[in-house]
């Protein structure tokens, strides 16, 4: 007998979402109860983090529905989502866009960007973007709220999701623009994990249109957040010729705004 609660082939499929999830959101890594004392290898885990858009954008979704069933207004009801996804997450990519923004918008050189990237201090640029962003998430989701529980529900799930994907295709795509830092010590994902992430978010993203947008609506969002993740991935390597762990979180942010944007207008 063994006291493990999951079978073998099963096991390793948790333990790398349990390793995302930890390193993704505030969520320790034996959550899940499979905790590993080796070292997480994110170019094979780093396939799991659309798991961690489903959990984080689960969260998201019962606060919208809770917020909105208790009578609050629907930018209100958007807003206390939008609390719970970020304290879940710890506000790790908002952070990452705040302090992009800031090194592509106030350098004139990629050393100086990078500098200013890793400058805790927020500018301008920074909070100009953490705004923009707050505000496009929340109205979005607000005006989805009249649709109805599922739609809502699972455009947000599907956001979270399909975000994470893009954390891993830059990061794959991209080789590192310093050698220290949170994304280059944990290593690179491969092209096949890429890809695996990619191809998890999409068919995930399909089945959340099914329940909830319908089909037509999610196409067109996974097109133009694939498009908006491309065009940063060449603003990043023009910008800083590489990626950081701060342009991974703002990957995540700008992937996530591009595809509410194109649920509503679709919807």
């Amino acid at each position: 007998m063994t006291d493990d609660p999951y079978p073998t082939l099963f096991r390793a499929s948790l333990s790398e979402l349990a390793a995302a999830t930890a390193f993704l959101t505030r969520l320790p890594a034996t959550w899940l109860g499979v905790a590993s004392d080796r070292r997480p290898d994110f170019t094979v885990a780093a396939r799991a983090f659309p798991g961690v858009g489903l959990i984080v954008g689960l969260v998201g979704a019962i606060a919208l529905l809770l917020a909105h069933a208790l009578g609050l207004p629907l930018l209100a009801s958007a807003a206390v989502s939008l609390a719970a996804t970020i304290a879940l997450t710890g506000a790790l990519h908002e952070d990452g866009l705040a302090d992009t923004a800031d090194g592509f918008g106030g350098g004139t050189t990629a050393t100086r960007k990078l500098e200013i990237m890793r400058d805790s201090r927020i500018g301008t640029f920074g909070a100009v973007a953490l705004v923009l962003s707050l505000l496009l998430r929340a109205t979005l989701l607000a005006n989805l709220l009249p649709y109805g529980a599922w739609p809502v529900a699972t455009a947000l799930v599907g956001a979270e999701i399909v975000s994470r994907a893009a954390i891993v295709h830059l990061w794959a795509a991209l080789p590192p623009a310093r050698f220290e830092g949170l994304a280059s010590a944990t290593g690179r994902p491969s092209r096949d994990t890429s890809l695996t992430a990619i191809a998890i978010a999409v068919v995930a993203a399909l089945v959340c249109g099914a329940i909830g947008t319908g089909i037509f609506p999610v196409v067109v969002a996974l097109v133009v957040a694939g498009l908006v993740t491309y065009a940063f991935q060449f603003l990043c390597a023009s910008q800083i010729a590489g990626q950081t762990g701060d342009t991974l979180g703002a990957a995540q942010q700008i992937a996530l705004v591009a595809y509410l944007i194109a649920i509503v207008a679709a919807t």
